[in-house]
């Protein structure tokens, strides 16, 4: 009975390990090898440097990742321009409402005719926008995929 609840005790702590780690080597490298590995290593996108070690060692397969800030910038300034564009939108609808509510129909369809334009102009220069992002698409995403 005693021997059942030695048992059940929990001292608290991490649960250990099935197959532990217990085994260690140590490599030393040159500088040129260093910085080498570091590059490796960082292309890798892993974080932990021994399971890269790992992952070399046992020829498992290696993602290398490739960051371009171009694309990243280009997608940024997308995303700006997209939440401008909406906003642009929002003030739409505001100002057709204050123009019916505050002037004369005559006055307000003046002023609508104006904003018609504005809006064409507008709607020209979103299809500009569009025929950017799939031009930027087919040239450097497809392009970077293949590689």
């Amino acid at each position: 009975m005693k021997h059942d609840k030695k048992e059940q005790i929990n001292k608290g702590g991490r649960k250990r390990k099935i197959d532990p780690a217990i085994y260690r080597y140590s490599i030393s490298f040159n500088a040129q090898e260093h910085a080498r590995f570091l590059s490796l290593f960082e292309n890798s996108g892993m974080k932990v440097k021994a399971r890269f070690i790992i992952a070399c060692i046992f020829s498992q397969p290696l993602k290398t990742i490739r960051i371009d800030k171009g694309t990243i910038d280009f997608y940024m300034r997308l995303t700006s321009f997209h939440s401008q564009f909406r906003s642009v939108g929002v003030n739409y609808n505001q100002i057709v409402k204050l123009l019916y509510r505050n002037f004369s129909d005559k006055k307000a369809a003046a002023y609508l005719f104006k904003l018609e334009k504005e809006t064409a102009e507008l709607a020209h220069l979103c299809k500009k926008v569009l025929e950017i992002v799939e031009e930027f698409e087919t040239k450097y995403i497809t392009n970077n995929d293949a590689q």
